[in-house]
């Protein structure tokens, strides 16, 4: 089957599967009833899902360390958040509002939440990433911190009160399509040209240099499509929820646990990420119920896992090395055949030249 037939195909059953899966949430299937709880925990752990992915291509395929990223979180959540309270409802309004209405205004929501998240990951990553060592990680941290007080004092935004009346969009589609795009994304990176060249900058910086490699650039590359799509987790996170934004929400301990999702599930590993991301999200839910036990219990786990599996839980696995290995194995066998195949062609309009 050619690749552009089987990518379709692909697409059609994930929108499929997303749409049905939105349609269970919110209503049920029969006597089966999900409560608006429950919808709320898997509608936050497909965000996580996102910014967990996002992260490990900067901290886990590029060797950087970033701590900045609930930064480009807020940038994406608030610039998109302006636009769709100002001017998202008047452009909504222009196409005849309805569904078509809804989804122009939203799919432009997302794509100016995620270019402005880029636009600050370029401001930040071009200075900083230049230089060798733990600069991002610094670089970054203060980041983080500068755009929380900025907003703080933005009256636009609504400064330290929070920033509200931002349409609500109940939909888990948005969030599991992002999510989606965002793994097929960084998967695709990772096993083409550009995701090696970064995983020989993460395994020797100097080594790349001598071959050639760009280092800058590339780090550059990864960093601001690493911001881009935490902008567009932003994005959701100010839509999809409680249509209200707290400076509060975005704080350093918002980028530490993602930062925890991505060692937690193994730096380097994408089925890792979403699996990190899903259990620290799902995990303190269900603690809930132990009251004051809860971050007990969560810390010791997470210690005992650092102790036991210090990579993470799939860190050094890759779920599909076999795969790759039958499908280049495939490939490598119809690229024999046709080359034999065009030998003996070749032979053959020889042998007829010779015996005329």
């Amino acid at each position: 089957m050619p690749r552009i037939a089987r990518n379709l195909i692909f697409a059609l059953v994930a929108v499929a599967l997303l749409f049905g899966l939105d349609y269970v949430l919110f209503n049920g299937v029969g006597s089966f009833q999900l409560t608006p709880y429950v919808t709320r925990v898997v509608m936050l752990a497909g965000v996580a899902v996102t910014l967990a992915v996002s992260l490990n291509l900067i901290n886990g395929f590029t060797g950087q360390f970033s701590i900045g990223h609930a930064g480009f979180m807020a940038v994406g959540a608030y610039s998109s958040a302006f636009f769709t309270v100002n001017y998202g409802m008047k452009l909504a309004a222009s196409l005849g509002g309805g569904t078509m209405g809804a989804f122009v205004e939203f799919l432009t929501a997302t794509l100016i939440g995620a270019l402005a998240a880029a636009i600050a990951g370029l401001v930040v990553g071009v200075p900083s990433l230049k230089l060798k060592g733990d600069y991002l990680a610094i670089v970054t941290l203060g980041f983080g911190q500068i755009i929380v007080v900025v907003l703080n004092n933005i009256e636009s935004v609504g400064a330290a009160r929070g920033y509200s009346g931002i349409p609500i969009v109940k939909s888990f589609f948005w969030i599991g399509l992002i999510a989606v795009a965002t793994i097929t994304i960084v998967y695709n990176i990772v096993n083409s040209a550009f995701g090696r060249a970064l995983i020989s900058i993460r395994e020797d910086e100097l080594a790349a240099e001598a071959m050639g490699v760009n280092t800058t650039r590339y780090k550059v590359m990864a960093f601001v499509i690493s911001s881009a799509m935490a902008g567009a987790a932003g994005v959701l996170f100010a839509h999809c929820f409680d249509g209200y934004l707290n400076p509060k929400s975005f704080e350093f301990l918002k980028s530490f646990e993602i930062l925890i999702m991505v060692i937690l599930g193994g730096l380097g590993s994408i089925v890792g990420s979403i699996i990190g991301a899903i259990t620290l999200t799902v995990l303190p839910e269900i603690l809930r119920g132990f009251a004051e036990y809860r971050m007990v219990i969560y810390s010791l786990l997470l210690i005992v896992l650092m102790i036991t599996r210090p990579q993470g839980l799939l860190g050094g696995i890759d779920p599909f090395k076999g795969w790759r290995a039958r499908r280049r194995a495939k490939s490598r066998t119809q690229e024999e055949e046709i080359t034999a195949e065009d030998t003996r062609d070749a032979v053959s309009v020889d042998k007829e030249g010779i015996e005329r």
